[in-house]
């Protein structure tokens, strides 16, 4: 593991110190799982991701996402935080597409001119398990009446299945806090392990919702950004006809709670039978060094 290449980037950011924070390793194809581990509980971000050779295959690179706790198949600020850095620090001639291979799939992220926003699309939506709003309420430790019962709290994927939980209003959203054991409880039923709450209330006036998004089962208390929830969560307007459109192209704030604001665009529609979803945001470059 000595002098391993290693980045720090702010994602989802629209300024330095905003948006989530990520770590990136290049050339780490030598690691071991167990060492790949280690260095994420060592990071403590939300996420690390391992680029594992400069050299591409199928089209696209290889990499492996890690939580501090453990391995995942796809995340979305470290699938667009890596593509940066593979484009801007790696890549001789940068591409306007580069593909990641991830455990999830094969996911490409788009790039346009310095300063845009970088775009990921993600898997189709998949709709699940749909959820009692009562039992949810009671997990977030509000009423049932604060979760806004026009529509579903419903299990959703687009390569990491999230719970997806509406709520009416800005203080509502504030005022959430889990209730460990039982949503711990809850979530030991499905797939998704976390919940992504959001309001059409926001904090700035030209975003479009607010969202918070809670992943105490994978160590994460609540994360400033989430390219994955936020994926799910497009495909779950689209088909519930939350702006009364097939087709949505919104701004959506998180992180705000945590004095962390950040700032993701979604894009989504039906294609082909299918809930197709795009996510975007900026990336900054916060620090570079090596691991001794």
């Amino acid at each position: 593991m000595k002098n391993l290449e290693f980045y720090i980037l702010d994602v989802f950011a629209e300024s330095k110190y905003a948006g989530n924070q990520l770590a990136v390793f290049r050339n780490a194809g030598d690691l071991k799982t167990d060492e790949m581990q280690t260095i994420a509980l060592e990071m403590n971000y939300s996420e690390t991701t391992f680029i594992l050779s400069e050299d591409k295959r199928e089209g696209g690179y290889d990499v492996r996402i890690f939580t501090p706790a453990e391995e995942i198949p796809f995340a979305g600020h470290p699938t667009l935080g890596t593509a940066y850095i593979i484009r801007n620090e790696m890549e001789m001639v940068k591409s306007d597409e580069i593909k990641l291979n991830l455990k999830a799939g094969q996911i490409p992220v788009s790039f346009g001119s310095d300063g845009e926003v970088i775009w990921m699309r993600q898997n189709p939506a998949v709709f699940r398990h749909v959820l009692n709003h009562d039992r949810v309420a009671e997990c977030l430790n509000l009423h049932t009446e604060d979760l806004d019962s026009r529509f579903p709290v419903q299990e959703v994927s687009t390569g990491t299945p999230f719970i997806i939980a509406p709520l009416k209003s800005l203080q509502a959203i504030k005022r959430a806090h889990i209730n460990l054991s039982k949503f711990m409880s809850m979530v030991d039923e499905l797939e998704g392990r976390a919940i992504l709450l959001f309001c059409p209330e926001t904090y700035t006036d030209n975003n479009d919702l607010n969202v918070r998004m809670f992943a105490d089962y994978y160590g994460v208390p609540e994360d400033p950004a989430t390219g994955s929830a936020n994926g799910c969560l497009a495909g779950y307007l689209v088909k519930y006809d939350y702006f009364d459109s097939e087709e949505i192209d919104i701004r959506v704030e998180q992180g705000y709670e945590i004095k962390r604001p950040s700032l993701l665009y979604l894009r989504s529609a039906y294609k082909d039978s299918e809930i197709r979803v795009e996510v975007g945001g900026k990336v900054i470059l916060v620090a570079k060094g090596n691991l001794l």
